[in-house]
């Protein structure tokens, strides 16, 4: 029999890619709730359990509740997209290339949690130099980055898209999360292995799909004082046999003027680039990904075929 998928929130922006991925799937069968019924709880509750793994993309609250409505309901695996569950220890973090065991630690479990866009691409690059011991765990690390709109779901789609919308923005980028509390900072600094809270600041750009995440450090007061090629070595290393987190050579990577945050648009890719100055021992670490790729629906994708064992991508 094929697995059953219910996308709890299939609606939404998350949602929507999700569904549009297993769309030409054969292998699986999408049980769908009517767009009318999508707040109906009973309703929700029966496609629940019906399903053998159940996508959430809800609000934390909304995504809490369904996990309550299957407590005790062991034969419904559960992907949430949500913030709710990501530093939770009875939680599988859904970023299956973190580490050697990540994707078995998925593969096993029937609770995941996806993770967010920005933390996808600040781990990708903050872990492997941890694990590697390049980064102190005390490091002073700063994450800066800018994501398309898509990011803020339907109401901030509306905003940057409708000229007619009460709260319409017209900024062309625009930062925020100034007092420095966003919710991803713990799942950031969780799963980057990191004792230092991390300093993170994002912003959004007038482009609907893409992402650039940046980490820059000073070599010096990294572990041993590596060179720009040790710390590419080491994201090498990392990462190598997957397919879908690439780490660009460091040849290609100093040949490039600039870097376009929506190159990786409508992809599950993400490139991790390596640019700085040997001489004046500075690196910049940067993740390029559509936030709604690798960053979202792409992930959750990824996971739900670990989960039910289909191997995944990046193999």
């Amino acid at each position: 029999m094929k697995p059953k998928i219910f996308i709890d929130g299939e609606h939404g922006t998350t949602g929507l890619q999700i569904r549009t991925r297993l769309a030409g799937r054969d292998d699986l069968d999408v049980l769908s709730i009517p767009e009318a019924e999508r707040r109906n709880r009973d309703m929700r509750a029966d496609f629940l359990k019906e399903a053998d793994v159940a996508i959430l993309c809800l609000p934390d609250d909304a995504s809490k509740e369904a996990v309550s409505i299957l407590e005790g309901h062991n034969s419904t695996k559960i992907i949430d997209t949500s913030t709710a569950h990501r530093v939770h220890p009875d939680w599988a973090y859904g970023f299956a290339e973190l580490d050697r065991a990540q994707r078995q630690k998925i593969v096993d479990a029937r609770l995941v949690a996806n993770p967010g866009c920005y933390p996808t691409g600040a781990i990708s690059l903050v872990r492997p130099l941890r694990d590697a011991g390049i980064l102190p765990a005390d490091y002073p690390v700063t994450v800066n980055a800018v994501s398309g709109y898509t990011g803020g779901g339907k109401q901030m789609i509306a905003q940057m898209e409708d000229a007619a919308n009460p709260d319409h923005i017209t900024a062309n980028n625009f930062l925020y999360a100034m007092p420095l509390k966003h919710k991803h900072v713990p799942e950031l600094q969780m799963h980057g292995r990191l004792e230092r809270r991390p300093l993170f600041s994002p912003s959004v750009g007038r482009f609907p799909q893409g992402m650039i995440v940046q980490v820059p450090l000073f070599t010096a007061d990294l572990d041993g004082n590596p060179s720009l090629g040790d710390i590419h070595a080491a994201l090498g290393a990392h990462y190598e046999g997957q397919d879908i987190v690439q780490v660009v050579p460091l040849a290609e990577s100093v040949q490039l003027a600039r870097l376009d945050a929506e190159e990786l648009r409508d992809t599950d890719i993400m490139k991790l680039f390596v640019f700085g100055s040997e001489d004046q021992g500075q690196v910049n670490l940067v993740a390029l990904l559509d936030n709604l790729g690798k960053g979202a629906s792409g992930a959750a994708v990824q996971n739900l075929d670990l989960m039910i064992g289909h191997g995944g991508y990046g193999e």
